[in-house]
């Protein structure tokens, strides 16, 4: 999927679960990023580089692999494909969003 695609896929999966992060986070790929305020109703998802509670950096084919169940989080943390600055436990609440 392209950044834009996945935007719109965490737009709808946001939307559906809003407040379930309660926090500002943003997603750092090589092709962009994507923030999520989650601290709002309603929620704003948008591809601008704005300062968050946490940043995940990964690839934008793990983040889609994450996102689809096709990847476990806490072993892609462990072998260093998952990334986090910042709050840990607003990471840790992604669960909840996909």
């Amino acid at each position: 999927m392209t950044l834009e695609e996945t935007t719109s896929k965490v737009q709808h999966l946001a939307t559906k679960k809003s407040g379930a992060i309660g926090s500002k986070i943003k997603f750092q790929f090589d092709e962009g990023v994507i923030f999520l305020n989650d601290s709002v109703s309603p929620n704003v998802v948008s591809n601008v580089d704005e300062q968050a509670d946490c940043t995940v950096r990964m690839s934008l084919s793990n983040f889609n692999k994450l996102m689809s169940g096709d990847m476990n989080a806490m072993g892609a943390f462990m072998m260093g494909k998952i990334k986090v600055d910042g709050d840990m436990s607003i990471a840790m609440k992604l669960s909840n969003l996909f």
